[in-house]
């Protein structure tokens, strides 16, 4: 993790075909910093078993499916079960929804523990998260690597998230584009990632 000033500069990192934009400030340092401690603290971490081209394989990483309306999430053939916010998780969706005007009711929240852990190439178009689905990505802590790749053209965008940014994705992104955490070996710092969503019931 770089120090205080150390940021990229807010805007677009995608602007057609869906948007993500980034907000490098979004949670000053100081606050930041309590808020990975508390993150690293509160929450009960798991590590999934997810199905990848019909194998089972183990999450390189840690994460929590939080849902105060008791929705649960299913990708990859696992089913994530919902709990409820913790002080901390409900204090970050609130500084969120504030900044963006836009209503969630979940978060998929990641530990990255070194850089070892990673994120594979996806995208978020679950039937849950609906058709252009905002969502809204807070990171604590090291320093990674946010890799875009456009599904038909190729294009690919790559842009540096530090400690207390937000990265907003909306639009057709998550149909068009496809994204990624790659390992960063050099990396010993963990990172604490929550994603927030605003996910409806099957039925809905």
């Amino acid at each position: 993790m770089s120090g205080p000033g150390l940021f990229p500069e807010a805007g677009p990192v995608v602007d057609h075909d869906g948007r993500a934009e980034l907000f490098p400030g979004f949670i000053d340092w100081e606050a930041a910093d309590a808020l990975l401690a508390r993150l690293l603290e509160e929450v009960a971490w798991e590590q999934a078993d997810l199905v990848m081209f019909g194998r089972k394989v183990t999450e390189p990483r840690m994460s929590v499916w939080y849902s105060p309306d008791g929705i649960d999430y299913v990708y990859s053939g696992t089913r994530r079960t919902a709990h409820p916010f913790t002080p901390a998780v409900a204090e970050v969706h609130r500084l969120v929804e504030e900044h963006t005007a836009a209503r969630f009711n979940s978060a998929l929240v990641n530990l990255y523990r070194d850089g070892n852990d990673r994120l594979g190439w996806h995208s978020d178009n679950e039937e849950i998260n609906g058709p252009e689905p905002t969502i809204a990505s807070v990171s604590l802590g090291a320093e990674r690597f946010f890799d875009l790749r456009h599904r038909d053209t190729g294009e690919t965008k790559r842009v540096l998230l530090p400690h207390g940014s937000l990265l907003v994705m909306s639009g057709p992104l998550q149909q068009r584009w496809v994204h990624q955490v790659p390992a960063m070996k050099k990396v010993r710092a963990p990172r604490v990632n929550l994603t927030f969503r605003l996910v409806r019931r099957p039925s809905d």
